[in-house]
């Protein structure tokens, strides 16, 4: 009688380890999203360029908004979200321009609820610190029009702003 209930014990938790595993799992977006793809990728077209700035934005919006949904509309989080829309709404024109074609926003399911104020600013943190060297990486891309170059300039200019704001809350709740 032991022995299958501490098999039956054994098998649920294992289940319950597995499941963990698997819901973590669907919470990192893909290898080729955002910045973490740009970021990794060697060699970066237009087209590329522009899908990674925009789904990285749209990942800094579901970012912001669980943290909100969490803790309360605070600052610097309804700003900054804010001002997520405005880089997106910077973005969309390129899309129609050079006709490519805009990506789904699924950055919703790539993100996690921070469990404290603190991991909620860190990772506010480090999203910035990708998204600054991703709009460093394609504005220098070969074979980037000087009308999107200066967009990704500028978008990744704006992101040092949310970068100090982002770490004066870090060290704010420590």
């Amino acid at each position: 009688m032991r022995i299958k209930l501490y098999g039956l014990i054994t098998i649920s938790l294992l289940f319950v380890f597995f499941t963990i595993q698997n819901a973590n799992a669907e919470l990192q977006p893909p290898q080729n999203y955002g910045a973490k793809g740009a970021l990794q990728d060697s060699s970066i077209t237009l087209e590329e360029a522009l899908i990674y700035a925009i789904q990285d934005e749209y990942l800094a919006q579901a970012r912001y908004d669980t943290i909100i949904a969490k803790f309360g509309a605070i600052r610097p989080f309804t700003q900054i979200k804010a001002a997520e829309q405005r880089h997106i709404s910077a973005l969309l024109p390129l899309f129609q321009k050079y006709n490519i074609k805009l990506p789904e926003d699924n950055a919703k399911q790539y993100t996690k609820t921070p469990n404290t104020l603190k991991e909620a600013f860190q990772a506010g943190v480090d999203g910035e610190i990708d998204n600054i060297a991703m709009y460093n990486k394609l504005a220098s891309a070969a074979g980037i029009p000087q009308d999107v170059k200066a967009v990704l300039q500028r978008l990744g200019s704006a992101s040092q702003n949310h970068l100090a704001a982002f770490k004066r809350g870090l060290s704010q709740n420590q």
